[in-house]
């Protein structure tokens, strides 16, 4: 709590030493990524989660010209089809919702009057998974440190409004905050899990120049 609550403090200084304001829209399609857990032999887990529609939000203020600090929020809701064990082999189609809370800087490139800047940006921040069982509606949570990238570019529609095309890779680490535990009761915290999740997606988005500046 108090991570964030310095980050929103943060946030409400910025506008006073930025160069501008940007509200930053995202929609793009994540592709499957596998996951396993060996650790406990009793209790491992293998699987995937599945790809699918992943959407955001972010707000960036411009520091200078050409680099933006940006916090965003992202959000998937997929299916966790698994194999674990407990008390024998078991299979269930979990139902997972994917969270990420980020903050990144963003590097712009674009040339003097130009429609189209380029993007790359590097993220940090936490990961949220909300896992069900939907054979007998158990649930848990869980959250883990995140990282990020993304490349891409912006092209310019008017001074105000740009579509962005994009490349995003975001990670779940799981062996920091320990990982799902799927046993004969569905969902729960209890296995040390050391599969990180990498979750690659393509997509892009629009970009509003809330300023009066580019």
């Amino acid at each position: 709590m108090k991570i964030i609550f310095s980050v929103l403090l943060i946030f409400c200084i910025l506008p006073a030493f930025s160069q501008g304001v940007r509200l930053n829209g995202y929609a793009s399609y994540t592709f499957d990524d596998n996951v396993d857990s060996y650790y406990d032999p009793n209790a491992y887990y293998n699987g995937k989660i599945k790809g699918g529609f992943m959407w955001g939000i972010g707000l960036e203020y411009m520091l200078r010209e050409n680099y933006g600090l940006e916090l965003s929020y992202l959000r998937q809701d997929t299916k966790a089809p698994l194999n674990y064990y407990n008390a024998g082999p078991k299979y269930t189609d979990f139902d997972l919702g994917v969270n990420y809370i980020m903050l990144g800087g963003n590097r712009y490139l674009r040339k003097p009057e130009g429609k189209v800047e380029g993007l790359f940006g590097v993220q940090l921040g936490m990961n949220i998974m909300n896992l069900e069982n939907p054979d007998n509606k158990n649930s848990s949570s869980k959250t883990f440190f995140a990282w990020g990238l993304k490349a891409g570019a912006t092209f310019w529609a008017s001074e105000k409004v740009g579509i962005r095309l994009q490349a995003n890779l975001l990670s779940a680490v799981q062996s920091v905050g320990g990982g799902f535990y799927f046993g004969t009761g569905g969902a729960g915290a209890g296995v040390a899990s050391y599969s990180t999740i990498y979750q690659f997606g393509l997509g892009g988005g629009i970009v509003v120049n809330l300023s009066n500046k580019k």
